[in-house]
């Protein structure tokens, strides 16, 4: 009989802790999420609140467009200013180019990949599978000189990437192989872009701007 006692009084403890655990998942369940322009999500603080009129605006119009509020604007969204300026450029780099939309992702993944922004590959990666990209492709690109996947208009952008991601000397040759796929328009275009996703992939990896891992992705637009 004791020994039933002594049973009794361990395993009531167990459910006991069992039940607790239980009631612990739910409880996190129904706890309200803090809003992601909340969150510390780098290097600095959460944005103040209430946010940034500048912010307020720029967040409602991503929404409005069908996308998601992401960690960079909310790390750089800090400098209100800079982060509407900075995110002028990327909508004129994914909206308002020459270059086919198609050649644009590729030639941001391979700068992303250069300078080694894990954040930035995370956003792109879908982007160049919505333009067409098969994973094979994407899974090349790091060596893409030893590819057969990629057209040689292709492989003449990312050959002008590789040496201006590298130090920015092009030399002739790329330069002019590059001039046979595209006018000075493109060229320039191409240029802006490389420098772009270059500074941006320093900034996510100097300010440790964490990767989504909530299934958030920037306005995609189309391809």
């Amino acid at each position: 009989m004791r020994k039933w006692i002594a049973l009794g009084a361990c395993v009531a403890p167990l459910a006991l802790g069992g039940m607790s655990l239980a009631q612990d998942k739910q409880d996190a369940k129904q706890a309200p999420q803090i809003p992601v322009e909340q969150r510390q999500i780098s290097r600095l603080p959460p944005l103040p609140q209430p946010l940034d009129p500048i912010l307020q605006e720029m967040f409602a119009k991503r929404r409005a467009q069908g996308g998601d509020i992401i960690n960079l604007q909310i790390a750089t969204g800090h400098a209100p200013q800079f982060t509407r300026a900075a995110s002028a450029m990327a909508f004129t780099i994914r909206f308002n180019a020459r270059t086919p939309r198609r050649l644009r992702e590729l030639i941001i993944l391979r700068t992303a990949q250069i300078v080694g922004s894990a954040y930035e590959i995370n956003q792109h990666n879908p982007l160049m599978k919505m333009c067409g990209f098969s994973e094979a492709q994407i899974a090349a690109l790091p060596q893409w000189q030893a590819s057969q996947l990629f057209d040689d208009k292709e492989r003449a952008a990312l050959a002008y990437v590789e040496q201006m991601a590298h130090g920015g000397d092009v030399d002739d040759p790329t330069f002019a192989n590059l001039q046979k796929y595209f006018p000075p328009e493109e060229i320039v275009e191409i240029t802006y872009t490389v420098g772009s996703y270059y500074a941006n992939g320093l900034l996510t990896k100097a300010l440790r701007i964490e990767v989504e891992n909530d299934g958030r992705e920037t306005v995609a637009g189309t391809c």
